[in-house]
């Protein structure tokens, strides 16, 4: 389970995240949505101990993402699509990561079939497509057999095939009982995915319902969310300015 609590991060002016509460609970897919410059990178950031909160705390599993022995096999995060040494092969990257949190080797090349990299594991990451290094980031998140995920833009650079595995790989994951949340702009395919979402704008929480709920008397989700942001983001002309990062 993931707990926020009064998150607060500005950035000299800037105020990225403001006062912003919400849990994410085990079970479900929860989205996380809001319009470009609303303060989810910023968010998954403060989650994962990567910025400094300003005020308020998140909790992971009822402890700070810091205080974790070893956090790969609590917390499973991709938040950078090639976050890897481009000159390291999948499986030496994966394996390295295996060894830093004490995680047997055996699930290297578990995590690798898993994601469909088996035929790829000796080659060089660095010239693996956006597809591929996205598949290679999913099983890093996986190595450790988290009980929580945390997941920005996970489709991006898949093929169709790639999507709807992703989507699958997701609702399975949270059927066994873990926290999944996963950042996305495609309102489309968190409708297909999510049960639950989390929306905010300007750093601030919109809504902390079910995709249901929230398409509830609209055409679409799609439609009930740019109606529910609609004051998040100022608009000049035909072109959308975001009034917060």
């Amino acid at each position: 389970m993931i707990e926020a609590r009064h998150l607060t991060r500005r950035y000299g002016s800037t105020v990225a995240v403001d006062a912003l509460s919400f849990d994410v609970r085990p079970g479900s897919v929860t989205g996380f949505l809001g319009p470009n410059g609303s303060g989810k990178s910023t968010t998954m950031r403060l989650i994962l101990g990567l910025d400094r909160c300003d005020a308020g705390q998140v909790r992971v599993g009822g402890r700070r993402y810091r205080d974790l022995r070893w956090p790969l096999r609590e917390v499973g995060a991709l938040l950078e699509a090639r976050a890897f040494h481009p000159g390291r092969s999948a499986r030496s990257h994966l394996a390295a990561l295996a060894a830093s949190n004490a995680i047997p080797r055996a699930r290297v090349d578990e995590v690798l079939d898993l994601v469909g990299l088996t035929s790829a594991a000796g080659r060089r990451a660095g010239k693996f497509s956006l597809g591929m290094g996205q598949r290679l980031g999913v099983a890093a998140a996986l190595l450790g057999d988290p009980a929580v995920l945390l997941l920005d833009e996970p489709v991006n650079g898949l093929d169709p095939e790639g999507v709807r595995w992703i989507r699958d790989l997701l609702k399975s994951l949270a059927a066994q009982g873990r926290t999944v949340f996963v950042s996305s702009h495609l309102i489309s395919e968190m409708a297909l995915t999510a049960e639950r979402l989390v929306v905010i704008g300007r750093g601030r929480l919109l809504a902390d319902t079910t995709v249901a709920e929230l398409s509830a008397g609209s055409p679409s989700l799609e439609d009930a969310f740019f109606r529910l942001t609609s004051e998040a983001v100022e608009y000049q002309g035909n072109q959308a300015k975001e009034t917060a990062s």
